[in-house]
Protein backbone atom coordinates (compact mmCIF):
# COMPACT_ATOMS: atom_id res chain seq x y z
CA UNK A 1 0.00 0.00 0.00
CA UNK A 2 1.11 3.57 -0.68
CA UNK A 3 1.98 5.58 2.37
CA UNK A 4 -0.35 8.54 2.81
CA UNK A 5 1.35 11.80 3.63
CA UNK A 6 0.28 12.88 7.13
CA UNK A 7 -1.37 16.28 7.07
CA UNK A 8 -1.87 18.57 10.01
CA UNK A 9 -5.33 19.66 11.05
CA UNK A 10 -4.36 23.24 10.30
CA UNK A 11 -3.35 22.40 6.74
CA UNK A 12 -6.57 20.47 6.14
CA UNK A 13 -8.62 23.39 7.47
CA UNK A 14 -6.86 25.83 5.13
CA UNK A 15 -7.40 23.51 2.17
CA UNK A 16 -11.05 23.19 3.02
CA UNK A 17 -11.45 26.96 3.37
CA UNK A 18 -9.81 27.59 -0.02
CA UNK A 19 -11.93 24.92 -1.73
CA UNK A 20 -15.13 26.34 -0.25
CA UNK A 21 -14.21 29.85 -1.37
CA UNK A 22 -13.35 28.73 -4.92
CA UNK A 23 -16.58 26.75 -5.10
CA UNK A 24 -19.04 29.32 -3.78
CA UNK A 25 -17.46 32.70 -4.50
CA UNK A 26 -19.21 34.59 -7.32
CA UNK A 27 -16.52 37.25 -7.90
CA UNK A 28 -13.08 35.67 -7.64
CA UNK A 29 -11.22 38.95 -8.03
CA UNK A 30 -12.59 40.37 -4.77
CA UNK A 31 -11.70 39.38 -1.25
CA UNK A 32 -14.29 37.81 1.01
CA UNK A 33 -16.08 40.50 3.09
CA UNK A 34 -15.31 40.69 6.80
CA UNK A 35 -17.80 38.85 8.96
CA UNK A 36 -18.15 40.61 12.35
CA UNK A 37 -20.30 37.79 13.79
CA UNK A 38 -17.69 35.11 13.12
CA UNK A 39 -14.98 37.35 14.55
CA UNK A 40 -17.05 37.87 17.71
CA UNK A 41 -17.41 34.09 18.13
CA UNK A 42 -13.67 33.59 17.55
CA UNK A 43 -12.82 36.29 20.04
CA UNK A 44 -15.13 34.88 22.69
CA UNK A 45 -13.47 31.50 22.53
CA UNK A 46 -9.96 33.02 22.46
CA UNK A 47 -8.60 30.62 19.88
CA UNK A 48 -5.15 31.53 18.67
CA UNK A 49 -4.35 30.40 15.13
CA UNK A 50 -0.88 30.25 13.60
CA UNK A 51 -0.12 30.16 9.89
CA UNK A 52 3.26 28.84 8.75
CA UNK A 53 2.73 28.98 5.00
CA UNK A 54 -0.01 30.12 2.65
CA UNK A 55 -0.34 28.74 -0.83
CA UNK A 56 -0.98 31.45 -3.43
CA UNK A 57 -1.55 30.02 -6.96
CA UNK A 58 1.22 27.46 -7.38
CA UNK A 59 3.78 29.24 -5.15
CA UNK A 60 4.20 28.56 -1.41
CA UNK A 61 5.47 31.53 0.57
CA UNK A 62 6.87 30.09 3.83
CA UNK A 63 8.23 33.19 5.53
CA UNK A 64 7.87 36.08 3.08
CA UNK A 65 5.19 38.62 2.38
CA UNK A 66 4.91 41.33 -0.27
CA UNK A 67 3.78 44.83 0.60
CA UNK A 68 2.04 44.95 -2.77
CA UNK A 69 0.10 41.92 -1.63
CA UNK A 70 -2.12 44.04 0.50
CA UNK A 71 -4.83 46.04 -1.21
CA UNK A 72 -5.08 49.66 -0.21
CA UNK A 73 -8.74 49.87 -1.11
CA UNK A 74 -11.56 48.97 1.29
CA UNK A 75 -11.01 48.42 5.00
CA UNK A 76 -7.52 48.37 6.44
CA UNK A 77 -6.10 44.85 6.41
CA UNK A 78 -2.99 43.07 7.65
CA UNK A 79 -1.27 39.93 6.45
CA UNK A 80 0.21 38.10 9.44
CA UNK A 81 2.55 35.22 8.57
CA UNK A 82 4.97 33.60 10.96
CA UNK A 83 8.55 33.33 9.76
CA UNK A 84 10.75 30.28 10.09
CA UNK A 85 11.98 29.24 13.50
CA UNK A 86 10.29 30.58 16.62
CA UNK A 87 9.56 34.08 15.34
CA UNK A 88 5.91 34.94 15.00
CA UNK A 89 3.66 37.82 14.08
CA UNK A 90 1.18 39.26 16.52
CA UNK A 91 -1.76 41.15 15.21
CA UNK A 92 -2.74 44.40 16.84
CA UNK A 93 -5.50 46.84 16.10
CA UNK A 94 -8.84 45.25 16.92
CA UNK A 95 -11.64 45.13 14.41
CA UNK A 96 -9.84 46.99 11.61
CA UNK A 97 -7.37 44.14 10.95
CA UNK A 98 -7.97 41.00 8.94
CA UNK A 99 -5.98 38.27 7.29
CA UNK A 100 -5.55 38.67 3.51
CA UNK A 101 -5.73 35.34 1.72
CA UNK A 102 -6.92 35.27 -1.88
CA UNK A 103 -6.16 35.44 -5.58
CA UNK A 104 -5.78 39.23 -5.62
CA UNK A 105 -2.13 39.11 -4.46
CA UNK A 106 0.04 40.98 -6.98
CA UNK A 107 3.44 39.88 -8.39
CA UNK A 108 6.61 40.64 -6.49
CA UNK A 109 8.59 43.78 -7.36
CA UNK A 110 12.05 45.04 -6.45
CA UNK A 111 10.76 47.64 -3.96
CA UNK A 112 8.85 45.13 -1.89
CA UNK A 113 9.43 45.08 1.83
CA UNK A 114 9.26 41.54 3.12
CA UNK A 115 9.89 39.33 6.07
CA UNK A 116 13.01 37.22 6.06
CA UNK A 117 15.13 35.26 8.47
CA UNK A 118 14.33 35.51 12.17
CA UNK A 119 12.78 38.98 12.16
CA UNK A 120 9.06 39.45 11.69
CA UNK A 121 6.96 42.50 10.96
CA UNK A 122 3.39 43.59 10.46
CA UNK A 123 2.76 45.41 7.17
CA UNK A 124 -0.29 47.63 6.98
CA UNK A 125 -2.13 49.07 3.97
CA UNK A 126 -0.57 52.47 4.53
CA UNK A 127 2.90 50.97 4.05
CA UNK A 128 4.08 51.33 7.68
CA UNK A 129 5.63 48.30 9.32
CA UNK A 130 5.73 47.54 13.01
CA UNK A 131 8.19 45.09 14.53
CA UNK A 132 6.75 42.66 17.03
CA UNK A 133 8.44 39.72 18.70
CA UNK A 134 5.53 38.51 20.83
CA UNK A 135 3.96 35.07 20.49
CA UNK A 136 1.62 34.95 17.56
CA UNK A 137 -2.13 35.14 17.43
CA UNK A 138 -4.27 36.08 14.49
CA UNK A 139 -6.59 37.96 16.83
CA UNK A 140 -5.81 39.86 20.00
CA UNK A 141 -6.17 38.15 23.36
CA UNK A 142 -8.89 39.69 25.48
CA UNK A 143 -8.46 39.84 29.26
CA UNK A 144 -10.80 37.85 31.51
CA UNK A 145 -14.04 39.71 32.17
CA UNK A 146 -14.76 37.60 35.24
CA UNK A 147 -15.20 39.89 38.28
CA UNK A 148 -12.44 39.72 40.85
CA UNK A 149 -13.76 38.58 44.24
CA UNK A 150 -13.92 40.91 47.22
CA UNK A 151 -11.69 39.85 50.10
CA UNK A 152 -13.64 38.49 53.07
CA UNK A 153 -12.15 37.43 56.41
CA UNK A 154 -12.45 33.71 57.17
CA UNK A 155 -15.13 32.51 59.55
CA UNK A 156 -14.49 30.60 62.77
CA UNK A 157 -16.63 28.60 65.19
CA UNK A 158 -16.93 30.39 68.53
CA UNK A 159 -19.78 28.60 70.30
CA UNK A 160 -21.32 25.12 70.43
CA UNK A 161 -24.80 24.79 71.95
CA UNK A 162 -26.08 21.35 72.94
CA UNK A 163 -29.54 20.74 74.30
CA UNK A 164 -31.56 18.92 71.65
CA UNK A 165 -31.89 15.14 71.84
CA UNK A 166 -32.10 14.62 68.06
CA UNK A 167 -30.91 16.02 64.76
CA UNK A 168 -31.45 19.78 64.60
CA UNK A 169 -33.42 20.31 61.38
CA UNK A 170 -34.59 23.94 61.18
CA UNK A 171 -33.82 27.46 62.40
CA UNK A 172 -35.44 30.90 62.37
CA UNK A 173 -34.37 34.27 63.81
CA UNK A 174 -36.60 36.66 65.70
CA UNK A 175 -37.08 40.13 64.05
CA UNK A 176 -35.60 41.77 67.17
CA UNK A 177 -32.40 39.67 66.72
CA UNK A 178 -32.35 38.78 70.44
CA UNK A 179 -33.33 35.11 70.16
CA UNK A 180 -33.70 32.34 67.62
CA UNK A 181 -35.70 29.11 67.47
CA UNK A 182 -34.62 25.65 66.35
CA UNK A 183 -36.74 22.64 65.44
CA UNK A 184 -35.41 19.14 65.98
CA UNK A 185 -35.97 15.44 65.39
CA UNK A 186 -36.68 15.16 69.14
CA UNK A 187 -40.08 16.73 68.26
CA UNK A 188 -39.42 19.94 70.22
CA UNK A 189 -38.85 23.57 69.34
CA UNK A 190 -36.29 25.34 71.52
CA UNK A 191 -35.80 29.09 71.90
CA UNK A 192 -32.21 30.28 72.48
CA UNK A 193 -30.69 33.62 73.44
CA UNK A 194 -28.45 34.95 70.64
CA UNK A 195 -25.94 36.76 72.87
CA UNK A 196 -25.33 34.10 75.51
CA UNK A 197 -26.51 30.93 73.77
CA UNK A 198 -28.64 29.95 76.78
CA UNK A 199 -31.92 28.04 76.48
CA UNK A 200 -34.96 30.26 77.14
CA UNK A 201 -37.91 28.01 76.31
CA UNK A 202 -38.90 24.58 75.01
CA UNK A 203 -42.15 24.09 73.06
CA UNK A 204 -43.71 20.64 72.57
CA UNK A 205 -46.64 19.69 70.38
CA UNK A 206 -45.35 18.00 67.25
CA UNK A 207 -45.34 14.20 67.12
CA UNK A 208 -42.61 13.93 64.47
CA UNK A 209 -39.42 15.84 63.69
CA UNK A 210 -39.82 19.60 63.06
CA UNK A 211 -38.56 20.29 59.53
CA UNK A 212 -39.56 23.93 59.00
CA UNK A 213 -39.66 27.05 61.15
CA UNK A 214 -40.57 30.69 60.43
CA UNK A 215 -41.13 33.72 62.68
CA UNK A 216 -43.47 36.50 61.57
CA UNK A 217 -42.18 40.07 61.35
CA UNK A 218 -45.72 41.49 61.52
CA UNK A 219 -47.30 39.42 64.29
CA UNK A 220 -46.26 37.67 67.51
CA UNK A 221 -46.54 34.32 65.73
CA UNK A 222 -44.12 31.52 64.98
CA UNK A 223 -44.94 28.80 62.44
CA UNK A 224 -43.64 25.25 62.44
CA UNK A 225 -44.03 22.27 60.11
CA UNK A 226 -42.99 18.67 60.50
CA UNK A 227 -43.03 15.12 59.25
CA UNK A 228 -46.35 14.61 61.08
CA UNK A 229 -48.14 16.49 58.20
CA UNK A 230 -48.97 19.28 60.66
CA UNK A 231 -48.42 23.00 60.23
CA UNK A 232 -48.83 24.87 63.50
CA UNK A 233 -49.10 28.55 64.45
CA UNK A 234 -47.66 29.40 67.88
CA UNK A 235 -48.64 32.53 69.80
CA UNK A 236 -45.40 33.68 71.40
CA UNK A 237 -47.21 35.76 74.02
CA UNK A 238 -48.98 32.66 75.36
CA UNK A 239 -46.39 30.10 74.17
CA UNK A 240 -49.03 27.75 72.81
CA UNK A 241 -50.55 26.60 69.53
CA UNK A 242 -53.41 28.83 68.42
CA UNK A 243 -53.98 27.48 64.88
CA UNK A 244 -53.29 24.35 62.85
CA UNK A 245 -53.35 24.18 59.05
CA UNK A 246 -54.61 20.83 57.76
CA UNK A 247 -54.28 19.67 54.18
CA UNK A 248 -50.87 18.16 53.51
CA UNK A 249 -51.00 14.48 52.60
CA UNK A 250 -47.48 13.73 53.78
CA UNK A 251 -44.55 15.25 55.66
CA UNK A 252 -43.99 19.00 55.36
CA UNK A 253 -40.35 19.84 54.52
CA UNK A 254 -40.17 23.61 54.10
CA UNK A 255 -42.02 26.69 55.15
CA UNK A 256 -41.93 30.43 54.33
CA UNK A 257 -43.88 33.57 55.20
CA UNK A 258 -44.88 36.14 52.61
CA UNK A 259 -43.15 39.47 53.47
CA UNK A 260 -46.13 41.77 52.80
CA UNK A 261 -49.33 39.67 52.82
CA UNK A 262 -50.62 37.41 55.61
CA UNK A 263 -49.85 34.24 53.71
CA UNK A 264 -47.97 31.11 54.74
CA UNK A 265 -46.35 28.77 52.19
CA UNK A 266 -45.52 25.15 52.94
CA UNK A 267 -44.00 22.49 50.70
CA UNK A 268 -43.78 18.79 51.33
CA UNK A 269 -43.56 15.22 50.18
CA UNK A 270 -46.95 15.41 48.46
CA UNK A 271 -45.19 17.44 45.67
CA UNK A 272 -47.41 20.44 46.33
CA UNK A 273 -46.68 23.91 47.70
CA UNK A 274 -49.73 25.01 49.68
CA UNK A 275 -50.63 28.65 50.29
CA UNK A 276 -52.50 29.33 53.53
CA UNK A 277 -54.32 32.39 54.82
CA UNK A 278 -52.76 32.85 58.26
CA UNK A 279 -55.86 34.26 59.98
CA UNK A 280 -58.64 32.06 58.59
CA UNK A 281 -56.60 28.80 58.21
CA UNK A 282 -58.07 28.50 54.68
CA UNK A 283 -55.90 27.01 51.93
CA UNK A 284 -55.81 29.74 49.27
CA UNK A 285 -53.94 27.70 46.63
CA UNK A 286 -52.37 24.34 46.11
CA UNK A 287 -49.47 25.08 43.75
CA UNK A 288 -49.15 21.73 42.00
CA UNK A 289 -46.80 20.97 39.13
CA UNK A 290 -43.71 19.41 40.67
CA UNK A 291 -43.15 15.68 40.14
CA UNK A 292 -41.46 15.09 43.49
CA UNK A 293 -41.01 16.48 47.00
CA UNK A 294 -40.99 20.27 47.34
CA UNK A 295 -37.99 20.76 49.63
CA UNK A 296 -37.23 24.50 49.41
CA UNK A 297 -39.32 27.64 49.05
CA UNK A 298 -38.87 31.39 49.40
CA UNK A 299 -41.15 34.36 48.82
CA UNK A 300 -40.77 37.92 47.54
CA UNK A 301 -42.99 41.03 47.61
CA UNK A 302 -43.08 41.23 43.79
CA UNK A 303 -43.51 38.69 40.99
CA UNK A 304 -42.46 35.95 41.03
CA UNK A 305 -43.76 36.04 44.59
CA UNK A 306 -43.21 32.32 45.19
CA UNK A 307 -40.20 30.25 44.09
CA UNK A 308 -39.99 26.53 44.88
CA UNK A 309 -37.24 23.95 44.46
CA UNK A 310 -37.92 20.24 44.29
CA UNK A 311 -36.42 16.76 44.29
CA UNK A 312 -37.47 16.57 40.63
CA UNK A 313 -34.42 18.88 40.02
CA UNK A 314 -36.53 21.83 38.79
CA UNK A 315 -37.19 25.30 40.15
CA UNK A 316 -40.61 26.84 39.54
CA UNK A 317 -41.74 30.47 39.65
CA UNK A 318 -45.40 30.85 40.61
CA UNK A 319 -48.00 33.50 39.85
CA UNK A 320 -49.75 34.04 43.17
CA UNK A 321 -52.80 35.71 41.61
CA UNK A 322 -53.83 32.66 39.58
CA UNK A 323 -51.95 29.89 41.36
CA UNK A 324 -50.18 28.87 38.16
CA UNK A 325 -46.59 28.30 37.06
CA UNK A 326 -44.89 31.31 35.47
CA UNK A 327 -41.57 29.64 34.63
CA UNK A 328 -39.70 26.37 35.16
CA UNK A 329 -35.91 26.29 35.41
CA UNK A 330 -34.39 22.94 34.44
CA UNK A 331 -30.68 23.77 34.82
CA UNK A 332 -30.00 21.40 37.72
CA UNK A 333 -29.47 17.68 37.34
CA UNK A 334 -30.10 16.74 40.99
CA UNK A 335 -32.56 17.68 43.74
CA UNK A 336 -32.69 21.39 44.56
CA UNK A 337 -32.63 21.09 48.35
CA UNK A 338 -31.68 24.67 49.18
CA UNK A 339 -32.17 28.15 47.77
CA UNK A 340 -31.08 31.56 49.03
CA UNK A 341 -32.47 34.95 48.01
CA UNK A 342 -29.97 37.81 48.10
CA UNK A 343 -31.15 40.43 50.64
CA UNK A 344 -30.52 43.44 48.36
CA UNK A 345 -29.88 42.27 44.78
CA UNK A 346 -32.52 40.91 42.41
CA UNK A 347 -31.08 37.42 42.18
CA UNK A 348 -30.98 34.13 44.03
CA UNK A 349 -28.81 31.03 44.26
CA UNK A 350 -29.89 27.41 44.24
CA UNK A 351 -27.89 24.42 45.39
CA UNK A 352 -27.95 20.80 44.37
CA UNK A 353 -25.43 17.97 44.50
CA UNK A 354 -24.17 18.80 40.99
CA UNK A 355 -23.61 22.54 41.31
CA UNK A 356 -24.56 25.84 42.88
CA UNK A 357 -26.14 28.15 40.32
CA UNK A 358 -27.07 31.81 40.35
CA UNK A 359 -30.18 33.19 38.61
CA UNK A 360 -31.51 36.69 38.08
CA UNK A 361 -34.97 37.82 39.08
CA UNK A 362 -37.68 38.33 37.94
CA UNK A 363 -36.94 36.60 34.62
CA UNK A 364 -34.94 33.68 35.99
CA UNK A 365 -32.01 34.13 33.59
CA UNK A 366 -29.04 31.89 34.38
CA UNK A 367 -26.08 34.02 35.49
CA UNK A 368 -23.27 31.60 36.31
CA UNK A 369 -22.19 28.58 38.31
CA UNK A 370 -20.15 28.90 41.45
CA UNK A 371 -16.51 28.24 40.57
CA UNK A 372 -16.04 25.12 42.73
CA UNK A 373 -18.06 22.00 43.47
CA UNK A 374 -18.72 20.98 47.05
CA UNK A 375 -19.26 17.38 45.91
CA UNK A 376 -21.86 16.57 48.54
CA UNK A 377 -25.60 16.95 49.09
CA UNK A 378 -26.15 20.59 50.09
CA UNK A 379 -28.96 20.84 52.61
CA UNK A 380 -28.88 24.53 53.45
CA UNK A 381 -27.56 27.85 52.22
CA UNK A 382 -27.76 31.50 53.23
CA UNK A 383 -26.32 34.82 52.01
CA UNK A 384 -25.80 38.08 53.90
CA UNK A 385 -25.65 41.72 52.73
CA UNK A 386 -21.83 41.66 52.58
CA UNK A 387 -22.03 39.10 49.77
CA UNK A 388 -20.85 36.10 51.80
CA UNK A 389 -22.79 32.95 50.95
CA UNK A 390 -22.54 29.90 53.20
CA UNK A 391 -23.51 26.37 52.14
CA UNK A 392 -23.78 23.40 54.47
CA UNK A 393 -23.35 19.84 53.26
CA UNK A 394 -24.35 16.36 54.35
CA UNK A 395 -20.71 15.51 55.12
CA UNK A 396 -20.28 18.39 57.58
CA UNK A 397 -18.55 20.70 55.09
CA UNK A 398 -19.31 24.41 55.48
CA UNK A 399 -18.11 26.41 52.48
CA UNK A 400 -18.04 30.18 52.21
CA UNK A 401 -18.38 31.93 48.84
CA UNK A 402 -17.99 35.40 47.42
CA UNK A 403 -21.43 36.17 45.96
CA UNK A 404 -20.35 38.39 43.06
CA UNK A 405 -17.63 36.23 41.55
CA UNK A 406 -18.65 32.75 42.79
CA UNK A 407 -15.19 32.22 44.32
CA UNK A 408 -14.99 29.77 47.21
CA UNK A 409 -12.74 31.52 49.74
CA UNK A 410 -13.05 29.15 52.71
CA UNK A 411 -13.75 25.46 53.22
CA UNK A 412 -14.53 24.71 56.85
CA UNK A 413 -15.33 21.30 58.30
CA UNK A 414 -17.58 20.93 61.32
CA UNK A 415 -16.29 18.85 64.25
CA UNK A 416 -18.76 16.52 65.95
CA UNK A 417 -19.30 16.85 69.69
CA UNK A 418 -17.61 14.22 71.90
CA UNK A 419 -19.52 10.95 71.97
CA UNK A 420 -20.85 11.31 68.42
CA UNK A 421 -19.89 9.26 65.39
CA UNK A 422 -17.81 10.89 62.67
CA UNK A 423 -20.66 10.13 60.25
CA UNK A 424 -22.86 12.49 62.27
CA UNK A 425 -21.01 15.47 60.86
CA UNK A 426 -23.83 16.89 58.76
CA UNK A 427 -25.40 20.34 58.45
CA UNK A 428 -29.18 20.38 58.00
CA UNK A 429 -29.99 24.09 58.34
CA UNK A 430 -28.18 27.38 58.65
CA UNK A 431 -29.08 31.03 58.92
CA UNK A 432 -27.44 34.40 59.42
CA UNK A 433 -28.71 36.68 62.15
CA UNK A 434 -30.33 39.95 61.09
CA UNK A 435 -27.00 41.82 61.04
CA UNK A 436 -25.29 39.15 58.91
CA UNK A 437 -22.30 39.08 61.28
CA UNK A 438 -23.13 35.73 62.93
CA UNK A 439 -23.95 32.42 61.32
CA UNK A 440 -25.80 29.61 63.09
CA UNK A 441 -25.68 26.01 61.82
CA UNK A 442 -27.97 23.15 62.88
CA UNK A 443 -26.25 19.80 62.77
CA UNK A 444 -26.67 16.03 62.86
CA UNK A 445 -24.62 15.63 66.06
CA UNK A 446 -27.56 17.33 67.90
CA UNK A 447 -25.65 20.58 68.38
CA UNK A 448 -26.09 24.15 67.22
CA UNK A 449 -22.85 25.91 66.24
CA UNK A 450 -22.34 29.66 66.00
CA UNK A 451 -19.76 31.20 63.66
CA UNK A 452 -18.31 34.68 63.25
CA UNK A 453 -15.64 36.39 61.17
CA UNK A 454 -12.05 36.22 62.39
CA UNK A 455 -11.20 39.76 63.58
CA UNK A 456 -7.43 39.15 63.41
CA UNK A 457 -7.42 38.09 59.74
CA UNK A 458 -6.04 40.49 57.12
CA UNK A 459 -5.54 40.19 53.35
CA UNK A 460 -1.84 39.55 54.13
CA UNK A 461 -2.45 36.67 56.56
CA UNK A 462 -5.21 35.14 54.42
CA UNK A 463 -4.46 36.12 50.80
CA UNK A 464 -7.02 35.71 48.06
CA UNK A 465 -6.10 32.69 45.94
CA UNK A 466 -8.24 33.37 42.89
CA UNK A 467 -7.86 32.16 39.32
CA UNK A 468 -10.51 33.30 36.82
CA UNK A 469 -12.19 30.41 35.00
CA UNK A 470 -10.86 29.54 31.55
CA UNK A 471 -14.20 28.48 30.14
CA UNK A 472 -17.50 29.89 31.29
CA UNK A 473 -20.32 27.37 31.16
CA UNK A 474 -23.47 28.82 29.68
CA UNK A 475 -25.88 26.43 31.37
Amino acid sequence: MESIEPQSLKKLCLKSLKKSRDLFSTIHSQLAPLDPESKRIRMSHKISVEYEGIKVGSEIVPGQVNSAAVEASGSSTVLAISGPGDSRVSQKGGAQNALVVGPSLQPKTQNDAGVSGKSTSVITASGSSERNFLTSAIMERIPSKWPRPVWHPPWKNYRVISGHLGWVRSIAFDPSNTWFGTGSADRTIKIWDVGSGRLKLTLTGHIEQVRGLAISQRHTYMFSAGDDKQVKCWDLEQNKVVRSYHGHLSGVYCLALHPTIDLLLTGGRDSVCRVWDIRTKVQAFALSGHDNTVCSVFTRPTDPQVVTGSHDSTIKFWDLRYGKTMLTLTHHKKSVRAMALHPTEHCFASASADNIKKFSLPKGEFLHNMLSQQKTIINAMAVNEDGVMATGGDNGSLWFWDWKSGHNFQQAQTIVQPGSLDSEAGIYALSYDLTGSRLVTCEADKTIKMWKEDEDATPETHPLNFKPPKDIRRF
